[in-house]
């Protein structure tokens, strides 16, 4: 069934659009992950709509067994369809890359929609591991932090305003955010909160080989999470016309210089520095994210040519 032959998701299931969506736009770079947000959306929708006889409810939820279905067929090959324990470590290893790619993004400072869409589509990924039981410590931190992070970063550009890199409070007065935060560091997206779409480039997975047990995915009888665990809905981002911190001037182009001889002298903060801008340049790239890449080279080249640091 091609995706865009579903029938369109009611009202009354709105809290499955979230994970449709995120399905949808990972169709054609990372089918894992389309199936098992598909097989989430089933799930929670089956239990959204126990009990009631909605022919735009069961429309939907018929089509997406179907798919589910013939999907599964069509991947018989890949035992991060067929086997829960391979699913499971295919999912976690492709949202901690994204975590870590937009947590990188955030403390460079890097604020625009891409850094939303990658904190909130981790948010909404992660909810899909419950699909293999309850989710580890770790993994329900990072959850949290990247649904706050994304809702908080989006406001702040809604605003206007500048966002704080890191946890709230500062970078330094924070432990990091791979998990090791309090619990009331996080908050969930607030009622208003509505995730912009939008091209975030996913990483490619290398599946891991386990020892294969009998396959459990796909079927719609496993234990659901609470329902609307995703507020807000998909809508499209418009960034404020002017901001205070958008209008800093442009990182300037150095003209590379052919006497090495004039190059300044850096101290060991300033080395730091430009091997930062040099390793957000190197992330960015894995993500086909060429503007990033390029203006986290420009920074590092100026501050390599001038002694100057341009952040």
């Amino acid at each position: 069934m091609a995706t865009n032959n579903f029938p369109p998701c009611p009202a009354s299931l709105k809290p499955i659009m979230h994970y449709l969506k995120v399905a949808a736009e990972h169709d054609e770079r990372n089918p894992v992950i389309s199936y098992w947000c598909r097989l989430h959306a089933l799930q929670v929708g089956i239990k959204l709509s126990a009990g009631r006889k909605n022919r735009e409810e069961t429309n939907l939820l018929s089509a997406l067994m179907d798919w589910l279905e013939a999907k599964k067929k069509e991947l018989s090959n890949n035992e991060a369809i067929t086997n829960d324990m391979c699913a499971q470590a295919a999912i976690e290893e492709y949202v901690l890359k994204m975590f870590k790619f937009a947590d990188e993004q955030d403390r460079a400072e890097n604020f625009n929609k891409n850094l939303v869409k990658a904190f909130y589509t981790c948010g909404i990924v992660m909810d899909v591991l419950v699909v293999f039981g309850e989710l580890p410590e770790d993994i329900l931190e990072k959850q949290k932090y990247a649904k706050w992070k994304a809702a908080y970063i989006h406001n702040c550009l809604r605003n206007g305003e500048r966002p704080i890199p890191g946890p709230m409070g500062g970078i330094d007065n924070q432990n990091d955010a791979d998990g090791n935060d309090s619990e009331n560091n996080y908050q969930n997206p607030p009622a208003g909160f509505n995730a912009p779409p939008g091209g975030m480039p996913s990483p490619s997975i290398n599946i891991p080989q386990r020892p294969s047990s009998p396959p459990a995915g796909g079927q719609a009888s496993r234990n659901s999470p609470p329902a609307g665990v995703v507020p807000g809905g998909f809508h499209p981002y418009v960034a404020p016309p002017s901001s205070t911190w958008e209008n800093n001037p442009a990182v300037p182009t150095v003209t590379p210089s052919a006497d090495s001889n004039n190059l300044p002298t850096l101290n060991a903060e300033q080395i730091t520095k430009v091997k930062k801008y040099c390793k957000f340049a190197s992330s960015a790239m894995d993500y086909d994210d060429n503007k990033t890449a390029v203006l986290n080279l420009q920074k590092a080249l100026t501050l390599l040519q001038t002694g100057r640091d341009p952040a």
